[in-house]
């Protein structure tokens, strides 16, 4: 490890969806840091809307992923909400029950999203493209 890595706090990413298999395909897709250029991951794991929320409006997320398929609260419509009522939200990935429903992402205003069943190179490819905007350029 570098000594600027060392020094950088870790990125904080929600992940959330009423299957705990949900979000663990995410996190081990992702794992504690999916690129060298970016600081190690730091997971907040969430089953409920109300929680997302909660850790939402008290900050300090530079990522949020939320499944789609996700009852009774879909990650979609939550997506939506957290862009219309958060000033400078972090950004949005989502995962979605088909490729098809890519229209879907478009109009909960994700920037990015991910269909079902995951593909954890895809998935790791949109994370760190979301994250490196949230990482100052190295000096």
């Amino acid at each position: 490890m570098n000594a600027s890595s060392s020094k950088t706090a870790p990125l904080k990413v929600l992940v959330y969806s009423d299957d705990v298999n949900t979000r663990q395909q995410v996190i081990l897709a992702l794992g504690r840091r999916p690129h060298p250029d970016l600081p190690e991951l730091e997971y907040v794991e969430v089953a409920t809307e109300p929680v997302v929320i909660q850790n939402m409006d008290a900050g300090h997320i530079d990522l949020v992923i939320l499944d789609g398929e996700a009852v009774p609260a879909g990650g979609l419509g939550i997506a939506k909400q957290l862009k219309d009522e958060i000033y400078q939200c972090p950004p949005v990935l989502v995962l979605t029950g088909r490729p098809q429903d890519a229209w879907l992402a478009t109009w909960s205003r994700a920037e990015a999203a991910v269909p079902h069943p995951l593909d954890p190179i895809q998935l790791a490819e949109s994370a760190v493209a979301l994250l490196r905007a949230r990482v100052p350029a190295a000096t």
